[in-house]
């Protein structure tokens, strides 16, 4: 294996923190209580109701391979890559299930796509590290 430059170390870095962040967020939807869900916006509240238990899975596999691909980068393991490809799919599986079968965007419009888009861009960003690293032969 060939030595990693210093960037890669601090972007790794940044995206176990990120990948943290993101696991973080799915332990606090799926542990919420019945009081915690009273005190949401109503559109928030209808979304996460009615979200099937496979969207669910999805978010689940997106925060926790994106987490693992993190610690894979950190290791300089090949493996990182394909989590990150796999947390990308579940992104677009949860993103894509809120879009496309809720109303909202028609109730907030298209702000509500920003932060989702900015998670995507994200997971593309992690996916393209290790990639670019695997070629680089700072993965084994």
């Amino acid at each position: 294996m060939h030595k990693a430059p210093k960037w890669y170390w601090w972007a790794s870095g940044a995206a176990l923190l990120w990948a943290l962040a993101g696991c973080y967020a799915y332990y606090s939807q799926v542990s919420m209580t019945a009081d915690d869900l009273a005190k949401l916006p109503q559109v928030q509240r209808d979304i996460w109701t009615l979200m099937p238990k496979w969207v669910v899975g999805a978010y689940a596999v997106a925060v926790w391979s994106a987490l693992a691909g993190a610690v894979g980068l950190l290791l300089r393991r090949r493996w990182a890559l394909l989590l990150f490809f796999i947390s990308l799919i579940g992104i677009a599986v949860q993103f894509g299930w809120t879009f496309m079968a809720t109303p909202l965007l028609a109730v907030m419009g298209m702000s509500a796509a920003a932060f989702p888009l900015f998670i995507f861009v994200v997971g593309i960003a992690m996916l393209l590290l290790s990639r670019y690293a695997t070629r680089r032969g700072w993965l084994g």
